[in-house]
């Protein structure tokens, strides 16, 4: 398995309804709002490095009110 955090942002006030989004997809482990850079933080766990990225593009950047995504992959040792 392949662990990804997402960095997201988000129009104002768009939280809560995106937080509800992202728990339905199934590769999604933990959401959590951030104070920062970035509204939130999402981790994925997938099959390898294509999945997440699909995820990633076709699921979690395509969320209406979703600004921006930076993801970081976990780096195997």
């Amino acid at each position: 398995m392949t662990d990804a955090y997402v960095m997201l942002n988000c129009e104002l006030g768009a939280e809560e309804k995106i937080i509800e989004a992202l728990k339905e997809i199934e590769q999604v482990t933990d959401v959590f709002e951030t104070i920062g850079t970035h509204d939130m933080m999402v981790k994925l766990q997938g099959e390898n490095f294509e999945k997440i990225r699909e995820i990633v593009s076709w699921n979690i950047q395509k969320l209406d009110k979703v600004r921006s995504t930076a993801t970081l992959i976990k780096k195997d040792n």
